[in-house]
């Protein structure tokens, strides 16, 4: 796919919450002109970090620390376009309030403190969390399950960068310490070209359980060369379900696992996902477990599988996200009852997708323990 066009429009986004955050925050600061200055100065090579991250994600590989650095810069300037937001309507309505020109300075000085010490202090908070993936335990009844079977669900792992062999190696050895019947993968796996994932993707030929691992494509899949990646991943041994469906557990006593392209699929014209195709030939009287990366899926598969389970939100990564998610998608994270019949889970992802921080939504290794209801 041509990401010029997505480039273009990513920086120019930035390009003017920097505008933004000058004129409405750094202007207004009880700082001398020196001091704004830097701060300036600071935005400048802000944005620069961000032009250096994006060719660093689709261009070229550089050492992880260098990755890192350039990372940053889209978080934080996200965090500061917030603060500038709110010190923005602190500062507007304190100039409604009638009081003494000593007592407004005050305030107003400890506004300007506040604001840039809350800025780079959930900057710094958000940074360390991106660290830390939890692990999640879900306990969800279906009916007539006949026994009970626990899966380990992963997603938006976005292998590239900061997402590489060893944070892979570190989750393969977590899911294997839970011995599950079941991993799955819900899309977006991989977020550079094939050929700078592959090292990171081998782990994921060391997923233990009962009845192996099954995988299905996200949006990003598209971006990368998503059949060279689907075949990758096949020699790994993985199961890739490509609007298809597979039966787990012994006859009768099981469920039907299926899985469909992402939505991105209709958009581009190709992989596109077919729900009664995935469901062709499926045993009537147990109950479907559907993967669908895009919670919005949903919608399409309600009242024809007992359980979804997708990710693609991140739970909103950085918190002040989550509203905007909520937009696109009916559910951000957890556990749903849509209707009757269908549930949805949905995992924050396991990884991180562009600024390696995380502010009310961590990251996650979803257990799902599927019970009979």
């Amino acid at each position: 796919m041509n990401m010029l066009p997505f480039v273009v429009v990513f920086l120019g986004v930035f390009a003017l919450i920097s505008i933004y955050i000058s004129r409405r925050l750094i202007t207004h600061l009880h700082l001398g002109d020196q001091v704004k200055h830097y701060l300036r100065l600071f935005l400048v090579l802000n944005y620069l970090g961000i032009f250096g991250y994006m060719l660093a994600r689709y261009f070229s590989d550089m050492p992880n620390w260098l990755y890192f650095l350039l990372s940053l810069p889209i978080g934080v300037l996200f965090l500061l376009f917030c603060t500038a937001v709110i010190y923005d309507l602190f500062r507007v309505g304190m100039l409604g309030i009638p009081m003494e020109p000593q007592r407004r300075e005050f305030f107003k000085k400890g506004l300007d403190i506040g604001a840039l010490g809350v800025a780079f202090g959930v900057s710094a908070k958000a940074t360390y969390n991106a660290r830390i993936v939890e692990l999640e335990e879900v306990s969800v009844k279906i009916q007539n399950l006949a026994k009970p079977y626990t899966v380990a669900q992963l997603s938006d792992i976005h292998i590239g960068g900061l997402i590489n062999e060893s944070f892979m190696k570190d989750i393969v050895n977590r899911v294997n310490v839970l011995k599950p019947d079941l991993v799955v993968i819900t899309g977006d796996l991989v977020d550079v070209k094939l050929s700078q994932a592959q090292k990171a993707l081998e782990a994921l030929g060391g997923l233990q359980s009962t009845y192996g691992t099954c995988f299905i494509v996200g949006n990003h899949e598209y971006f990368h060369g998503i059949e060279e990646i689907m075949a990758h991943v096949k020699m790994l041994g993985i199961r890739v379900l490509e609007n298809e469906n597979l039966y787990i557990g012994k006859a009768g006593e099981g469920f039907n696992l299926a899985g469909v392209y992402d939505v991105f699929g209709y958009r581009i014209g190709h992989h596109q996902p077919d729900l009664a195709r995935a469901l062709r030939g499926i045993d009537p009287d147990s109950p479907t477990v559907l993967l669908a990366h895009q919670p919005r899926f949903v919608e399409e598969a309600d009242g024809k599988a007992d359980l979804i389970l997708s990710g693609h939100t991140h739970g909103g990564q950085l918190y002040p996200f989550k509203a905007l998610v909520k937009l696109q998608q009916p559910y951000v994270n957890g556990l749903h009852r849509h209707s009757e019949r269908t549930q949805i889970y949905v995992n924050k992802g396991t990884g991180f997708w562009g600024p390696p921080m995380r502010l009310g939504a961590s990251s996650e290794i979803t257990y799902i323990t599927l019970t009979e209801g």
